[in-house]
């Protein structure tokens, strides 16, 4: 499962975008700090080949795979400090897998924001810095630890120790984690740590109404120009809190025709997804049969037995093949059936790469 969390400054439509994209009902007031208490919600991955496997085989239920949204209290400047109280909730988005950090990009003088202007570039460096100096607390504290091990002899902790010194130089500087070179084993570590910026991060440019179905204004310019210009490998994707709010509310039957009056071709949540998947190199491949067809969520690059494990350890441990169809195979045949009496059914082992869309059905021995 992609677990996502949301930061940015009050009043930039967080809030109103978690709704919107998880349809929980948050609190979204237009004064800073009205989501006190971190808030979660589960969306489902829009996937068409889910919908056309579902029509061809008739299963009695589809589960589609899901991503977890985690959205905090605005943060300030400070908030690194305990200003403000976004700071008493960063811990609950060390936990996700990447950070979806909303700028206001749209003018509006009836919503405040916490800082006078709207200047996306500023708030984008506010925020940064605010998880930098976040997660440099981290460091220090662990490195004080680490250090005493590492004199005593702990071989771990020498281990830690080279990674450590270099993440908080890097810290120091108000440089991300994500600057920070490391060797395949040091990357194990630093996942451990669960640092807010050494995850990946997407952009999400709230414009206003008028700027779609482009999304695209001088706020939008700037702040790609900053991103570029910071050599950050991050997304920035435009999109309208208020219209994907209004498209929430809407029969489903009738969003299509909404998205067409406006230009666009699908939500914002759509495009999010898509690049969280991107950023974190994920893919999906599903199991198919009368009672249940699935979609999981697996890296690219997992070999069968990985895939298996995800859906359930036994799996993994007891692995002995997997008969797989390839997505394009099921596509020309139509059937699962059809595709295995064409001989187009695969027996693969535990070196085989599992590619996205592969219809799998794993056979295991504990």
């Amino acid at each position: 499962m992609l677990r996502l969390g949301i930061v940015g400054l009050p009043n930039v439509g967080k809030s109103t975008l978690f709704n919107a994209l998880t349809a929980a009902g948050a609190e979204a007031a237009n004064y800073p700090f009205c989501t006190v208490e971190p808030n979660v919600g589960m969306v489902e991955v829009p996937d068409a080949r889910l919908t056309l496997l579902t029509e061809k085989i008739g299963p009695r239920q589809t589960i589609p795979a899901v991503v977890q949204f985690v959205d905090i209290a605005g943060l300030v400047k400070g908030a690194s400090e305990g200003e403000g109280l976004g700071n008493q909730f960063l811990a609950n988005i060390r936990e996700t897998d990447a950070i979806v950090h909303v700028v206001r990009c749209f003018d509006d003088t009836d919503v405040v924001h916490v800082m006078g202007g709207i200047d996306p570039v500023r708030d984008r460096e506010v925020i940064n810095l605010e998880l930098v100096l976040a997660d440099l607390s981290v460091v220090e504290k662990r490195l004080e630890r680490v250090r005493k091990g590492a004199r005593g002899g702990d071989r771990d902790a020498r281990a830690e120790l080279g990674l450590l010194e270099r993440l908080f130089e890097a810290l120091s500087e108000g440089r991300s984690a994500r600057s920070v070179e490391t060797s395949s084993e040091e990357e194990v570590l630093l996942r451990s740590f669960n640092l807010l910026t050494s995850k990946p991060v997407v952009y999400l440019a709230n414009v206003a109404e008028s700027d779609l179905p482009e999304g695209e204004n001088a706020y939008v310019s700037a702040l790609r120009t900053a991103v570029t210009a910071s050599g950050e490998l991050a997304e920035v994707i435009p999109i309208s809190s208020r219209i994907e709010s209004e498209l929430s509310e809407l029969p489903a039957d009738q969003r299509d025709e909404f998205l067409t009056s406006l230009g666009l071709e699908e939500p914002g949540l759509n495009r999010l997804i898509r690049s969280g998947y991107r950023l974190l190199g994920l893919q999906t491949y599903f199991t198919a049969g009368e009672k249940e067809v699935r979609a999981w969520t697996i890296p690219i690059g997992a070999k069968a037995p990985e895939a298996a494990g995800v859906i359930h350890s036994d799996f993994q441990r007891g692995f002995i093949r997997a008969e797989t169809v390839g997505w394009n195979d099921f596509v020309r045949t139509g059937s699962v059936k059809v595709a295995r009496d064409q001989g187009l059914m695969r027996s693969e082992g535990k070196e085989y790469l599992v590619a996205d869309g592969d219809i799998l059905l794993f056979r295991f021995n504990v």
